[in-house]
């Protein structure tokens, strides 16, 4: 099947703002997702749809049930009840690794690189098909070296990109914060996705480096990458987003372009519990 992302103009002009509203060609569709810890209901999504080739923000106050969700779609962690599919290819029980190599991959809160590697190694791992992960080809290097020298030529290349070559050889653990959430990203287009799940990707990043991750972002759109992203910092939303989706006490509570959505009642009244000193209005976010 053909498939072709709409641009954010068109995608906007044919969307309804009502939370779980279709879209025009979606990538990622989820129904009747919960998820329950005990007595709480972490996760209780009735239907959502990700439109291919957007930046989609999912926001919320804390608690919401946003990271919850994100563990839930690339198979960190297992519903209660639901169903949900990417390319129209049915996620339900479909391990992590699985997931990534569908073309759907997702970085964390608290970034994941093994700090013992180098951060070129880092990078080599996200690869897939490595013909030298096998024992039995392993033993013939005549067999896998071309490909890993293609690997090393691909990832210096995105770390060209990523303003990390310098970074190339040291440890992981040698890096920044910032640097980190940087490896990770470019790690993950190691894979090759379609789709890319960033959670909080500016969570303890220094400011001097916000400005370089948000280009990144906005460049993988430009690729015709889908981007979902978890944030708290409004300013980004607002930058960056096509679309916006808001979740509260684990519920889809409201959808939108960046400008309606900060002055839907229901999302000031969800962040007013949480931040009484918010201004989620486009008027606020210029004070």
């Amino acid at each position: 099947m053909q498939r072709h992302s709409v641009s954010g103009n068109e995608f906007v002009a044919v969307t309804a703002e009502t939370p779980g509203s279709a879209k025009p060609d979606p990538i990622l569709i989820a129904d009747h997702i919960t998820r329950t810890f005990g007595g709480l209901t972490a996760v209780n999504v009735d239907h959502l749809e990700i439109q291919r080739g957007s930046i989609t923000a999912l926001i919320g106050p804390n608690g919401a049930g946003k990271t919850t969700f994100f563990n839930l779609l690339t198979g960190y962690d297992a519903p209660n009840s639901g169903t949900w599919s990417f390319n129209e290819k049915a996620l339900n029980g479909i391990p992590p690794h699985k997931v990534a190599r569908l073309g759907m991959v997702r970085t964390f809160q608290l970034t994941k690189a093994l700090y013992r590697l180098t951060v070129l190694e880092n990078m080599a791992l996200g690869a897939r098909g490595q013909k030298g992960e096998s024992l039995l080809t392993s033993l013939f290097p005549w067999v896998w070296k071309a490909q890993e020298r293609e690997i090393q030529e691909k990832a210096i290349s995105i770390l060209t990109n990523f303003k990390l070559i310098d970074k190339k050889d040291d440890f992981a653990a040698a890096l920044s914060g910032g640097q980190r959430k940087l490896l990770e990203m470019a790690r993950a287009l190691m894979v090759e996705p379609e789709m890319v799940m960033l959670d909080e990707p500016m969570a303890g990043v220094n400011p001097a480096l916000k400005q370089s991750l948000l280009e990144h972002i906005k460049e993988l759109r430009t690729q015709g990458k889908t981007v979902l992203f978890v944030e708290h910092d409004m300013d980004m939303v607002h930058e960056i987003s096509d679309w916006v989706i808001v979740m509260s006490q684990g519920q889809i509570i409201a959808e939108g372009t960046p400008t309606s959505v900060m002055k839907n009642e229901h999302v000031i009244e969800a962040y007013l519990g949480a931040h009484h000193d918010v201004d989620l209005s486009a008027e606020g976010e210029k004070k």
